[in-house]
């Protein structure tokens, strides 16, 4: 990500976090792990007993993976400004959030909570990794007598440039919307669901400047990683995604489409282990300068504008069902 991406921008005033720091999940196959993130266009590290996911030309660590008996979310952090620290710290105590030991001996720093599903939650002073400003976009040049598309065997390979958010599944929607807004400061960019009571997802942006969303839910009976999203700069690299996790042998996704919520070209990739990966391009942007307005969807008119119809299995949170 370029130094103008990575500006620490800042709403003055307001107590919020401003960016997904890094997630942290188990799996069963630590090398099985390493093929397919590889694969995907990460950088791969060997990181203590398990693997750290980067992205090429950026230093900063959004995930880290660990041997587990099966696939589970185990926490999230996020990044705040470092003056802001003892003001959080009032606040959580303020509003009784009950706080739990580390469970990363590398990392006790800062505040460790429970989350309203009950999986820590980690709060951090780190520098802002949310972009500050509109996501990169690369267009083909205009027709002018050449052949502008390169031949299928000299293709780039597609490498990500930078998370741009997680998706989790929530016990409650509207729960975790009042716990990561009251606690973290994070405001509604987009709601869908029956009514505006009876929400089924929704999406979260920081007030310092964040892409649509860097947190969305998903209602489910258990939380659970759903997916990561990856930010590429063009619709190429959406497809050329595709066909380079295909070619692989990881062919079983959804997309090449458009959402609504958001408005990001997409195309998802289920892991091994039945979450997803995703790489986007072109989402909508929230700048610390402006107030989003949020809407809420009726969810037949709210998920894509074009594509495929959704991949059996993507709402599944097998998380849940391996209890």
């Amino acid at each position: 990500m370029s130094e103008s991406m990575m500006a620490q921008t800042r709403r003055e005033g307001v107590l919020a976090a401003h960016s997904v720091d890094e997630y942290v999940i188990s799996v069963p196959d630590l090398e099985e792990a390493r093929k397919f993130y590889t694969t995907f266009g990460l950088n791969v590290v060997n990181e203590g007993e398990g693997l750290a996911l980067y992205a090429f030309d950026n230093p900063h660590r959004y995930a880290r993976l660990v041997q587990g008996e099966r696939k589970r979310l185990l926490w999230i952090a996020f990044g705040i400004y470092a003056d802001d620290l003892e003001a959080f710290t009032q606040h959580i105590d303020a509003l009784g959030v009950e706080r739990v030991q580390s469970p990363d001996p590398m990392h006790p720093e800062g505040l460790w909570i429970k989350s309203s599903d009950g999986f820590p939650v980690h709060i951090k002073p780190a520098p802002k990794t949310s972009p500050s400003q509109l996501p990169p976009r690369e267009f083909a040049p205009e027709s002018n007598g050449t052949q502008r598309a390169p031949s299928s065997s000299a293709a780039p390979e597609v490498k990500p440039l930078y998370m741009s958010h997680l998706l989790i599944f929530t016990k409650s929607v509207s729960n975790s919307l009042k716990f990561y807004g009251e606690l973290l400061g994070l405001r509604v960019s987009d709601s869908a669901g029956p009514s505006d009571t009876e929400k089924v997802i929704a999406f979260l942006h920081s007030p310092h400047g964040s892409d649509h969303h860097l947190l969305a839910f998903l209602e489910s009976e258990d939380y659970g990683f759903h997916h990561s999203s990856w930010t590429v700069p063009s619709i190429d690299h959406v497809g050329l995604g595709m066909r380079q996790m295909s070619q692989a042998g990881y062919d079983f996704g959804w997309g090449v489409g458009r959402h609504v919520l958001g408005s990001n070209y997409f195309r998802y990739t289920r892991d091994p282990w039945g979450s997803f990966i995703e790489y986007s391009f072109d989402i909508d942007f929230v700048p610390h300068t402006m107030d989003w307005q949020a809407r809420h969807h009726p969810p037949e008119d709210s998920l894509y504008v074009w594509g495929p119809d959704v991949a059996e299995g993507f709402g599944t949170n097998h998380e849940a069902l391996q209890g």
